[in-house]
């Protein structure tokens, strides 16, 4: 008879989904193919375990409706899967390297998210769409109507109060006017879009407890507090604020050898967005602080002497990482008392 199994694999995918388990003493005890519709009523069955899921597309929603069944769930990122991939790769070789992966003692597992972090975080990608869509829509113009010799300046501001005064003068022919009028009222379109979303941002980020607390930070609004919040998760994933800037890819890269240690540039890691939005909000801090106004005037002001402001920024950005890590921990701390 085999022992009861403790910590199970899960390749999820759109309807079939394969487990593969381990006992306490790490021999397989479990290998099952399940069907979308039997999933949560075959959890539902087994005894608690540890189950563990590459993070990806729907990976949030299983781990809430499994762990409501009272299994503990990880979410593991895919690049920390793929060393224990031994054999080939198929969908029950993933779910035991998943299962292998979730049990080692260094492992780093990915916050569940819940809905209302993740419903928030459907209209910051939405609103990223439309801003790049406005992007695309512009510079079609501008490529359309460089073709016949007319050259707008830089900027949208600008673009679209030249472009406005070239279509109010009628020099275009019928056809080509009727075409521009239609992308720039696609234009217009993704601007409303865009100005209704950052409304919606804005009401989530004043309502939220959390995000509340980090609005009162120098160079951080709406879009940051929200996307902070919503993205991280739980606090408690990291240890500290350090962790927490590492994640976001804004500590420097490391090239150590022989007892020598070697500093390069920032690493880059984690999600780009949250790092841009922090990046832009420094900057809107280095401009406060050349104002002589902020609360770490004196300490952007010295590492300006010696360091260019790109850097300075960066440099920022990850301090203030940390402060935000701080204050979400304490907060989430309070609520949970």
């Amino acid at each position: 008879m085999k022992n009861a199994t403790v910590r199970i694999g899960l390749d999820i995918a759109k309807n079939i989904f394969v487990a593969y388990g381990v006992d306490q003493y790490g021999n397989n005890s479990l290998k099952k193919k399940l069907k979308r519709q039997s999933m949560l009523r075959f959890f539902a069955q087994l005894p608690p375990a540890t189950i563990g899921i590459e993070s990806c597309g729907s990976s949030n929603y299983w781990g809430r409706e499994l762990s409501k069944l009272g299994h503990n769930v990880h979410l593991i990122a895919p690049k920390y899967v793929k060393p224990y991939l031994i054999k080939e790769k198929n969908d029950l070789n993933d779910a035991a390297a998943i299962c292998e992966a979730i049990g080692r003692p260094n492992a780093r597992f990915v916050a569940i998210k819940t809905e209302a972090q993740q419903e928030i975080l459907v209209v910051h990608r939405v609103r990223s769409k439309s801003i790049s869509t406005r992007t695309a829509l512009m510079n079609q113009i501008r490529g359309h109507l460089a073709e016949f010799g007319y050259v707008f300046s830089q900027g949208r501001a600008k673009c679209k109060k030249e472009l406005s005064v070239v279509l109010g003068e009628g020099r275009l022919s019928p056809l080509l006017a009727e075409i521009i009028h239609d992308l720039y009222a696609a234009v217009l379109r993704e601007e409303d879009r865009i100005a209704q979303f950052d409304k919606i941002i804005e009401r989530w980020a004043r309502s939220n407890p959390v995000s509340k607390e980090l609005l009162k930070m120098d160079g951080i609004g709406a879009l940051t507090a929200s996307a902070v919040v919503a993205t991280t998760g739980d606090t408690r994933t990291f240890k500290n604020g350090r962790q927490f800037s590492a994640w976001l890819g804004l500590v420097p890269r490391q090239y150590s050898s022989g007892g020598k240690s070697k500093l390069g540039r920032i690493t880059k890691k984690g999600d780009i967005y949250l790092r841009t939005l922090l990046v832009h909000g420094a900057r809107t801090v280095m401009l406060m602080s050349t104002k002589g106004r902020g609360a770490h005037t004196e300490w952007i002001e010295k590492l300006r002497k010696n360091k260019p402001d790109n850097v300075v920024a960066v440099a920022y950005a990850a301090k203030q990482a940390r402060m935000l890590w701080a204050i979400m921990a304490k907060k989430e701390n309070i609520c949970c008392c």
